[in-house]
């Protein structure tokens, strides 16, 4: 996999606001693959490190971004059901 080859300045602000969930999730996996394995000077290290915690902060911010949206959802579909049985009036569904 090409991913995870970029150095900790490879990750501007703008490249991570193109990245997908799933694509900052497949990097980082490819990040830590690469720690574990090690075999990597100290500065190469440290510059997957960085990475690999700006993949994880895209994550969270994906992930808490779905979450608010789903909340949302679940939400507007709360209120759509209470207006509609406070319109249909006591004993309309029974």
């Amino acid at each position: 996999m090409a991913a995870g080859t970029g150095t900790a300045g490879s990750g501007s602000g703008t490249d991570e606001a193109a990245l997908g969930y799933e694509q900052a999730r497949d990097e980082l996996i490819e990040v830590v693959r690469r720690l574990e394995a090690g075999g990597t000077s100290l500065e190469e290290s440290l510059a997957l490190w960085e990475r690999g915690e700006e993949l994880a902060k895209v994550c969270r911010r994906r992930l808490e971004g779905a979450r608010a949206r789903l909340d949302a959802s679940l939400a507007a579909e709360r209120a759509a059901e209470e207006a509609e049985g406070a319109e249909g009036g006591p004993g309309d569904e029974e």
